[in-house]
């Protein structure tokens, strides 16, 4: 009996350790950056795609980093864009650190967070 009651709770303690990891679902992809520079300033188009599915699950930002990872600039997504796949949004008004080469973009999903890859963006 003793060992009838391992073989069922075996398969029962790696389902609740399965059901308890998190699912990471589709990251938002960086489908394209354009920049632009007006003075000291810079604006970024960031142009992404997610399987939006609605108000609990959209991507709902994405970021300008320099190349160490110190964030530059934030673009908060306010609403789920389940109709406009992929979609284009900006932020101007950003200030780079003198000498500033590269960036790099990562975007954000309500559910999932922040992005593993970035997109690097070499500046002109």
């Amino acid at each position: 009996m003793k060992h009838l009651t391992f073989a069922l709770l075996l398969p029962l303690a790696a389902l609740s350790i399965l059901a308890s990891t998190p699912v990471i679902a589709d990251e938002p992809v960086i489908e394209k950056v354009a920049s632009s520079q007006s003075s000291d300033r810079w604006r970024f188009d960031v142009t992404l795609s997610h399987p939006d599915s609605g108000w609990e699950h959209y991507a709902d930002g994405w970021r300008v980093l320099d190349m160490d990872g110190n964030e530059l600039g934030l673009r908060i997504l306010a609403h789920p864009h389940e109709a406009e796949q992929p979609f284009t949004r900006s932020l101007g008004g950003v200030t780079l650190p003198a000498g500033t080469k590269q960036v790099q973009i990562q975007s954000r999903c309500l559910v999932d967070g922040w992005s593993t890859h970035t997109k690097t963006l070499s500046l002109n």
